[in-house]
């Protein structure tokens, strides 16, 4: 008897053979190749109701549709950069016309750490690829309400960034607390810019935090923040780095609690971010994803060395999460009183920060201003200087942006003084125009 899918669900493979940190780097293609191994030896491709997809290419536009890259796409990208783009814009793409009812793109290099000016590379992450297909979707398919839930154990802090403002992108990271481990955000005051507070959601867990602390906060936290939301696409940044194996962090997931999380969240789509443990890991954990977005039986996925005793977390943990779940829902439900709050104090709508790029070795500071507006995300302008000697500033309309922030924004692209800056650009996503003064 044949096997069939209950979810027909699409797989996007790309390793990217010719991008690597270093030969000898965790971010390397044998993180996808023995996960490409397991899946053609358990027969998962022969499945009725799973398909394989070939990646597509993002062109320039697509990038620009999330991203201010300096001076341009092309000089902060590789080819592999955009064919794994173009792995997620493939999968989402395939979503949203039906032909798939779930997708999970395997493809790297990853994405998260990337903001959304980039000058260079941070965290392994050039190009943020989840961000570059949500907008695509929403130019090509008129999407608006979109729910990003990442699950990588290292904060999401490029993607944060980039919807920071958005009122209609509910972001929520669960990660290892910031204070333990890379890049050092992602806490629970981290909630939104003052015209989309609440929408941005962290959930700091403990080092040595199993799945039943994982669970917890996907039952109840996440799971009802979404279904509040009512998100018309659910994206989950797929990291698997929480595993009890991974060399680079310190919790204490399995591929079983995986299957779990992707089976209770029902993702429409998943783009796979970080994962190390290469050989004992990453084979396991992606055949319980791809089984639970199917809607299979994966009772009987353990990986060969699994001790549930030696990795469970201590009672002192459990506690922890549960307080601090707790406090984060109830900020989701007074949201609209925070907002307020945050409106009435001085200079709400600008923040200065420094962002260093730790793969390239880049220091760059920015200062942001926010227009207030209750009709729209508002208009908003970066300065951003780099230590490499770039300059720019970069001005976004948003997506259903009002008459008075499209205006305020073209008004400050078109006064803009040249001599001071090395590029001017604007990123109008209402008339999805993209355009620069060098």
């Amino acid at each position: 008897m044949n096997l069939c899918a209950k979810h027909k669900t699409g797989l996007v493979f790309f390793p990217a053979f010719d991008w690597a940190i270093s030969p000898t780097h965790p971010e390397r293609e044998e993180r996808l190749l023995y996960t490409q191994d397991q899946v053609f030896e358990e027969g998962i491709l022969d499945i009725d109701g799973i398909e394989e997809f070939k990646p597509d290419v993002v062109s320039s536009n697509d990038v620009r549709r999330a991203h201010f890259c300096v001076p341009d796409p092309g000089y902060v990208m590789t080819e592999s950069h955009f064919i794994s783009a173009g792995g997620a814009k493939t999968i989402g793409k395939a979503v949203v016309e039906k032909r798939v009812e779930r997708g999970f793109a395997l493809v790297r290099p990853p994405g998260h750490h990337a903001c959304r000016v980039v000058h260079g590379a941070r965290g392994f992450c050039n190009v943020n690829i989840e961000a570059i297909m949500i907008e695509y979707l929403r130019s090509r398919f008129g999407i608006r309400k979109v729910a990003i839930v990442d699950t990588d154990c290292h904060h999401g802090d490029g993607t944060q960034d980039i919807y920071w403002h958005d009122p209609n992108t509910l972001f929520i990271s669960v990660h290892q607390d910031g204070r333990t481990l890379y890049p050092g955000s992602g806490f629970a005051n981290e909630m939104g810019g003052p015209n989309a507070v609440g929408t941005t959601v962290n959930i700091p867990l403990p080092p040595n935090t199993s799945e039943e602390g994982f669970l917890h906060a996907l039952e109840h936290c996440i799971m009802p923040i979404v279904k509040d939301f009512q998100p018309e696409l659910i994206v989950n940044s797929a990291g698997q780095d929480n595993h009890y194996t991974d060399p680079i962090t310190n919790m204490n997931f399995s591929a079983r609690g995986y299957a779990d999380l992707t089976s209770i969240l029902k993702p429409d789509i998943a783009v796979l971010e970080g994962g190390y443990a290469i050989e004992g890991a990453l084979p396991y954990i992606n055949a319980g994803i791809i089984l639970a977005m199917a809607g299979m039986d994966y009772s009987r996925l353990r990986e060969p060395d699994y001790d549930p005793e030696k990795i469970r977390q201590s009672p002192q943990i459990t506690k922890f999460i549960e307080e601090s779940c707790a406090r984060i829902l109830g900020n989701w439900h007074q949201r609209h009183h925070l907002q307020e709050k945050i409106r009435g104090e001085e200079k709400c709508n600008e923040r200065s920060r420094g962002i260093y790029y730790d793969t390239d070795n880049i220091q760059e500071r920015q200062n942001e201003f926010i227009q207030i507006c209750d009709a729209c995300a508002g208009a908003l302008r970066i300065d951003s200087a780099a230590d490499n000697g770039k300059h720019v500033l970069c001005i976004h309309i948003p997506l259903g942006a009002c008459e008075s922030c499209r205006g305020i924004g073209q008004g400050w692209y078109d006064g803009a003084d040249l001599d001071k800056y090395d590029h001017i650009f604007i990123q109008d996503r209402e008339n999805d125009i993209y355009m620069e003064k060098a």
